[in-house]
């Protein structure tokens, strides 16, 4: 993967002011993490014996769509 689906999501010009500087999540986390919260709003999709296989399959699709987004941001 190229470097957009790595750039923090929150970047920081400067460190902290103990000198100490953190990352933290990647912007394709960042993006992942806002298309799981619209998968798991569905109540169809968080209710019911098929959950647990419908997560493996909605975490899956929150990367395959955050991967889209980055892709067409980075034209």
């Amino acid at each position: 993967m190229n470097k957009p689906f790595y750039e923090p999501a929150f970047p920081r010009d400067n460190p902290a002011p103990d000198g100490w500087s953190q990352f933290g999540m990647t912007l394709r986390d960042y993006f992942a993490a806002k298309a799981m919260q619209g998968f798991i709003a569905n109540p169809s999709l968080c209710s019911g014996d098929n959950w647990p296989e419908d997560q493996k399959v909605a975490i899956e699709q929150a990367y395959e769509v955050a991967d889209a987004m980055l892709v067409e941001r980075d034209k």
